[in-house]
């Protein structure tokens, strides 16, 4: 048997549908609903209760169809959201959620003590509310079997008071309210009317936040969460009747308590009153220390608030949570004007059913096979429900709820800071793939100029001993680009349990070094055709690494095969990207990049774009480009000087162009002298099909560069036009 099953539990009418319908049909109902038929007329106080309810409707399906798909534990909405959208936007809602709960005590211990005092002037406001306070906390740590038990009571103070109501008597001026709007010499905008109205109908989250006592959470949440819905609007659609046939205009809208001259017996209505407000604070005090509770045990709290998640005895009651919360309601109380903050604790409340239903929305959208509630609800309904509490929280107070959302914001992105591991998935994920399935068949076809960008596959080996590969492969792609780090590791190494492990492995090693990139280990019996298979196998559909980056390779045993590798991945169509690294400097300063130039359609499109990459990062920020080209002599050279200037305008990379002129020096002395000071060298390499000894050719190039700084060779992809992805058509020599 489950723990669920094994504790008695409450049901569905104790442990929901009560504590739901006793917090909508509160103070409200009471002390403003006159004020609300008064200024809206009837048919304009059906349309706002009709659509304030539907809202509320579409609010209570989406947490029935969470409710369905998971048994939902301690924590009620945290829960629900934590476990759909993830633990930063579940705590980002929760934490706001449970001081909106614990003021909300304060609150309505205040109201009611404001009410008392009223019949009873010689009593002290502030020693009431406090001792109401401290009685209803005593109420909650005795147990939440007997707090929802006293509720009983309540209610049927609520149903004397209502009954009271309807077999009572008109006023003497009564007849004069309009159908529609307001007769008075000041009427109030139908939305403010509804503004004012719609916090009556909020209260469908008492339910749901003692979900960690329910005996059959499953059942019982969206059985009794939508009765209460039901009857709530059932009663808010017959009280305007009565209030139309024997009120006024005048007294609806001057008189709170116009309820009492309307009933059968004025003392019920003050006991509703009362009523309605305990039963909102028992509510509170209930649900707010379930939630901190469930906020602890997530580890969202910091650690050393770690015992306010400890159960007490066999229903796990949060005792620690209510005295803590009993704190706070206690200095709240003690505040006394709580009318700055309540419109943003409603805003608090409003965030979380606006959440509850993109939650709702996402997971049934997404049609994840994990998500099979026995309540279905389709997806737009859902979303109706979000814009709808989107709507009327701006209608209600926007500046509260720039307030509210910048309170959540902030938490959010602490909570992302902190990096905390959790033992669930969320829909996060399903949302990434769904949207990256629908990307894949997006960019199916060939690559475009306008949007190309380099794909890299890193053949770095471990991270560890070729860290500037990584460091300049992430420089070139700014996290918008592709990034795999790959591995080739001799065949029967590892197994492939053990290959997924150095995966994991890499992979928070170079994540912790601020590096976001995707790893693949994989063994062969020869690194180099491993490699080559790899770049010839790995990838999803059209989208493949573009750019292949390895390390120079200097060791006369394999120069053979390393020179055959650059050959197969140039057939194969990809750019190749070699570098060399100094380890004396590395990357020096960072302050000066020099390009040699040998041609737009050559190599030199792709060099200058990997260079422009390579200064937009931010380590890189200050270096600057120079473009070099060598000429014969000085009639060739105005022409030359013409060219680039020309190709750097029309690029629009900022660049700085230099000609030099031979004369008698061959390009090695050119090179070493002019590039000697150079943080970075680019230069371009020949197509292996130009060269019959492809290997001698690349023995004498590492040869001809060794004096100089760290040094990119660059292979770009044969027909690929790098002239239109730089804004070039025409070449430069």
């Amino acid at each position: 048997m489950t723990n669920a099953q094994e504790k008695s539990g409450l049901g569905m009418f104790g442990g929901v549908y009560t504590p739901s319908i006793l917090t909508i049909l509160g103070v409200i109902m009471y002390l403003r609903f006159g004020w609300v038929v008064g200024n809206a007329g009837l048919l304009g106080t059906l349309a706002i209760v009709t659509l304030a309810n539907v809202i509320t409707f579409l609010t209570a399906l989406s947490i029935c169809a969470i409710a369905t798909d998971k048994v939902v534990r301690v924590g009620g909405a945290y829960y629900m959201i934590s476990r759909s959208l993830g633990l930063e936007t579940g705590g980002a809602v929760g934490i706001p959620l449970y001081f909106a709960q614990a003021f909300s005590v304060a609150l309505y211990t205040i109201g009611f003590a404001e009410s008392v005092v009223q019949v009873f002037p010689n009593l002290s406001q502030l020693y009431v509310a406090l001792i109401v306070t401290i009685l209803v906390g005593v109420l909650a740590l005795t147990s939440a079997s007997i707090a929802i038990k006293a509720q009983y009571f309540i209610m049927a103070a609520i149903v004397l008071s209502l009954l009271s109501f309807f077999l009572g008597k008109p006023l003497v001026e009564a007849g004069d309210v309009a159908m529609w709007g307001s007769s008075a010499a000041t009427p109030i905008p139908f939305w403010t009317v509804f503004a004012v109205f719609f916090p009556a109908v909020t209260g469908i989250m008492s339910g749901v936040n003692m979900s960690g006592d329910l005996k059959d959470p499953v059942k019982s949440i969206p059985t009794g969460t939508l009765a209460a819905v039901a009857t709530g609007y059932v009663i808010y659609m017959v009280i305007p009747l009565f209030l139309f046939q024997r009120g006024d205009t005048a007294s609806l809208i001057d008189d709170p308590l116009v309820m009492q001259r309307l009933s059968l017996w004025a003392p019920a209505i003050l006991l509703g009153v009362w009523g309605a407000t305990l039963s909102s604070a028992i509510g509170s005090i209930l649900g707010a220390p379930r939630v901190l509770q469930a906020l602890a045990r997530d580890g969202v709290l910091p650690p050393w608030l770690g015992f306010l998640g400890t159960g007490s005895g066999r229903d796990d009651e949060p005792r620690m949570g209510t005295i803590a919360t009993l704190g706070v309601a206690i200095a709240a109380v003690c505040i006394g004007d709580l009318n700055l903050i309540a419109p943003v604790l409603t805003m608090f409340f409003l965030t979380t059913y606006f959440v509850l239903n993109v939650s709702a929305g996402i997971e049934t959208f997404l049609q994840s096979p994990s998500f099979r509630p026995t309540f279905r609800v389709h997806w737009a309904l859902s979303l109706l429900g979000a814009i709808g509490c989107l709507g009327v929280m701006f209608l209600i107070n926007a500046i509260a709820t720039v307030v509210a959302a910048l309170i959540v914001l902030c938490i959010y992105i602490w909570l992302q800071r902190r990096e905390i591991e959790t033992a669930w998935g969320d829909v996060r994920r399903g949302l990434w793939m769904a949207l990256i399935s629908k990307a894949i068949y997006q960019v199916l076809g060939s690559d475009d100029s306008k949007n190309w960008r380099p794909h890299l596959l890193v053949l770095s080996g471990a991270p560890r001993k070729r860290w500037s590969l990584i460091e300049l492969a992430d420089a070139f792609s700014h996290n918008r680009a592709l990034m795999t780090v790959a591995s080739i590791l001799p065949t029967g190494s590892r197994d492939a349990g053990q290959q997924l492990k150095l995966e994991t492995t890499i992979r928070d090693y170079i994540s912790k070094r601020g590096i976001r990139a995707l790893v693949r280990v994989s063994t062969a019996e020869d690194p180099f055709d491993g490699a080559m298979n790899l770049i010839e196998t790995y990838g999803l559909g059209d989208l493949v690494p573009n750019t292949i980056l390895l390390g120079a390779s200097e060791s006369p045993e394999r120069i053979k095969t390393y020179c055959q590798l650059i050959e197969d991945i140039h057939i194969a169509e990809r750019n190749v990207v070699i570098f060399r690294e100094n380890p004396q400097f590395i990357f020096g300063q960072r302050r000066r990049i020099d390009i040699w130039w040998g041609g737009i359609q050559t190599n030199g499109g792709l060099m200058l774009m990997l260079a422009y990459l390579l200064r937009t990062d931010i380590e890189w920020r200050n270096a600057q480009i120079y473009l070099k080209l060598v000429v014969q002599d000085e009639a060739a050279a105005q022409a030359a000087r013409q060219n680039l200037e020309e190709l750097i305008s029309v690029s629009r990379i900022k660049a700085e162009p230099i000609v030099i002129i031979a004369g008698d020096r061959p390009f090695d002395q050119i090179l070493h002298e002019s590039s000697a000071h150079a943080d970075l060298v680019f230069l371009g390499m020949a197509r292996p099909t130009e060269h019959p000894d492809f290997m001698q050719y690349y023995i004498t190039l590492q040869e001809r560069i060794q004096p100089l700084p760290s040094t990119v060779f660059v292979l770009a992809a044969p027909n690929y036009a790098f002239a239109e992805v730089i804004g070039s058509n025409r070449a430069a020599t």
